[in-house]
């Protein structure tokens, strides 16, 4: 079965984010190999807050433009990150992350949050991965009410 049906699956018959994300990063920390964290922070005034994930704790809030996932989300780009050491700014979680990838959650040009994904591996991500949990993310994104997360993020 294709990651594509799989997640189709998984997010088909509900339309609440928090529950979908939480099976989406379960799903994608126990099927891709040398991941040590994957989840969600989603915008909440001009911060990222911590939301469903898979892996060790990790920093509640991020500013915007600040890390790796606050550039993702203030320039509404997805990036991919060789080695989290040499980005300047980095946000050091879980110090056994070396490279990461991070793309927003966008709808009708509304930034929502970014899906979050590290590795132990330095340059373990690459264009593949890229366009991989892109297409799965827009899935998710179809499948949950992301007007009504925004909401209580921003309550």
């Amino acid at each position: 079965m294709s990651s594509t049906s799989s997640i189709n699956e998984l997010l088909s018959e509900e339309s609440n984010f928090i529950s979908n994300a939480a099976n989406f990063s379960a799903y994608i920390f126990n099927n891709y190999e040398n991941l040590n964290w994957v989840g969600f922070y989603m915008l909440s005034g001009d911060d990222l807050l911590l939301s469903v994930f898979q892996g060790k704790p990790a920093c509640l809030r991020i500013s915007l433009g600040k890390g790796v996932c606050g550039y993702s989300a203030i320039n509404k780009k997805p990036i991919i990150v060789s080695d989290v050491n040499q980005f300047a700014g980095h946000i050091a979680c879980d110090t056994a992350s070396r490279s990461e990838i991070v793309i927003p959650i966008i709808k009708n040009d509304k930034l929502y949050g970014v899906l979050d994904i590290d590795s132990p591996i330095i340059s373990r991500f690459n264009n593949a991965d890229l366009e991989e949990f892109t297409n799965l993310l827009n899935i998710l994104i179809e499948n949950s009410d992301l007007e009504k997360i925004y909401d209580y993020y921003n309550a």
